[in-house]
């Protein structure tokens, strides 16, 4: 599952050393930003056919590799 995340992480930032680091906050080292993160948020619900409420995302609980494929598995 993470390493489908990294890519999804890549193919929206463009970014080839995105997810190097499972444990990065990719909010605090500018790896996305509000647009990329939409994108990212469709893209995983799409992929993994899971629903996140925007009144619901809580930036902190979605800021590393790890986390989202926490929050992933509890959605599923």
């Amino acid at each position: 599952m993470k390493e489908k995340i990294v890519g999804i992480l890549k193919d929206v930032t463009g970014l080839d050393d995105a997810g190097k680091d499972f444990d990065q906050d990719l909010f605090k080292d500018g790896v996305l930003d509000s647009m990329a993160t939409v994108e990212v948020l469709v893209t995983l619900q799409d992929d993994f056919g899971i629903q996140v409420p925007v009144s619901e995302f809580d930036r902190s609980q979605w800021s590393t590799i790890n986390k989202i494929a926490q929050r992933v598995q509890e959605l599923e």
